[in-house]
């Protein structure tokens, strides 16, 4: 069976893989956490959007009952035009409700992934300033 025979690693190259990948492990870390906070603000505005656009959504219903009501008691031009109004305003708004609940929805998947990955990225920088600490520890003579 042929082996293939295998350059020895150099001490200096090691060292150098290692930093290099202690460097991007905190580049990682930070943009990680600069994007769950970014995430978490959008997050927060696209909860307002949709309680607003959801309370909008539910006084036009109401709206759309009284003029619907009105315009039936005393069927007049103005009547069923303040009733096209409020049929209108409230397709747009339902439309706009679809389209917030989308993005909100989007967003809080990406936020939890990034929120996995920061924990996982903070875990693995802690736990190699841990072992960073006791490898550069004195040892005792005794």
């Amino acid at each position: 069976m042929a082996t293939t025979k295998r350059a020895i690693a150099k001490s200096a190259a090691v060292t150098k893989n290692l930093e290099t990948a202690l460097a991007a492990l905190g580049t990682a870390c930070i943009a990680g956490d600069s994007a769950v906070a970014r995430r978490g603000k959008d997050g927060k505005s696209l909860a307002v959007a949709t309680k607003r656009l959801s309370r909008k959504r539910a006084i036009l219903a109401k709206r759309k009952q009284v003029s619907a009501r009105r315009a039936k008691a005393s069927p007049s031009g103005e009547t069923r035009k303040a009733l096209r109004t409020v049929i209108k305003e409230l397709a747009a708004t339902r439309s706009q409700l679809v389209k917030a609940r989308a993005a909100k929805a989007v967003n809080a998947a990406e936020l939890a992934a990034l929120k996995a990955a920061q924990r996982r990225g903070s875990a693995y920088a802690k736990a190699i300033a841990q072992a960073e600490k006791s490898l550069n520890k004195p040892t005792k003579r005794g």
